[in-house]
């Protein structure tokens, strides 16, 4: 047991030297993720960075929202992520104004919720997704809305998005069911297609704008300078196809309780 212990460490420890020289290393210390990053190019251009999770259970379409969000790509048959996902879009809200998103998809088995804490933490952002052929995928979404509501930053802006919405002849979720729980939450609200691209930019760009720009703003110009963060001004590649950059936790031996805190996005 103690070599298999050793062995599950030496592969987190290689996987950790392994990130850290990746060219994103620098985008998840903790000083970056702890707020919203801002640029600001010239006196007209704006740039901002946000980390945003999604969460629900598993197979109603998170990873395939994701995927057609920033590379608009579909796949029938997707298997299901393993610990959680990385990818990164960039978005214009008018020729002034660029978003940049830094999206986790976490893995929506019962397995890996405990490890949810560490890929909410200091977002800005978070799209809790259910299947509207699910009912009880509603249910599992409350529960991460509650928990959000709870643990979360309370600034933090929260979109409940009911996927497939291409499969309307089996719909177990009513539309009005849904949207009257978001609109007594405090929720934006989308009903979403990743197959038929149905309201995807859209729920996307919905949270870009109810993002608090001008407050990060300010906050970047403190003591002034902006604050720390990435070269946005690069970003024009990533709102053609954006960026996938996949990011898989195995913990085959080791409780997530036992890691607390050694594993954690903002840090590797």
């Amino acid at each position: 047991m103690l070599i298999q212990l050793l062995g599950a460490l030496s592969m987190y420890t290689e996987l950790r030297s392994t990130w850290h020289s990746s060219p994103l290393a620098n985008t998840f210390d903790g000083s970056s993720m702890a707020q919203p990053q801002v640029r600001t190019a010239g006196s007209t251009s704006r740039f901002f960075q946000f980390k945003l999770v999604l969460l629900g259970e598993s197979a109603v379409g998170k990873s395939s929202l994701v995927l057609r969000f920033v590379k608009d790509q579909f796949e029938e048959f997707r298997e299901s992520t393993i610990g959680a996902a990385f990818l990164t879009q960039t978005i214009s809200l008018d020729d002034q104004t660029t978003i940049k998103f830094e999206i986790w998809d976490t893995a929506g088995q019962e397995r890996y919720k405990s490890l949810a804490p560490m890929y909410y933490r200091n977002a800005q952002a978070a799209v809790v997704v259910y299947d509207i052929t699910q009912s009880a995928s509603l249910d599992k979404a409350k529960s991460w809305v509650k928990e959000l509501q709870r643990q979360a930053s309370d600034s933090i802006i929260i979109a409940l998005a009911g996927n497939k919405a291409d499969l309307n002849e089996s719909r177990a979720v009513p539309t009005q069911e849904a949207a009257a729980y978001a609109k007594e939450a405090g929720l934006l609200f989308f009903e979403t297609s990743a197959k038929s691209n149905e309201n995807v930019s859209e729920l996307f760009e919905a949270i870009a704008r109810k993002l608090p720009l001008d407050a990060s703003l300010n906050r970047g110009r403190a003591g002034g300078a902006p604050a720390r963060g990435v070269d946005l001004s690069r970003g024009q590649a990533a709102q053609q196809g954006g960026g996938v950059w996949v990011f898989f936790i195995f913990i085959p031996l080791i409780s997530a309780g036992a890691l607390n805190g050694a594993i954690d996005p903002q840090t590797l």
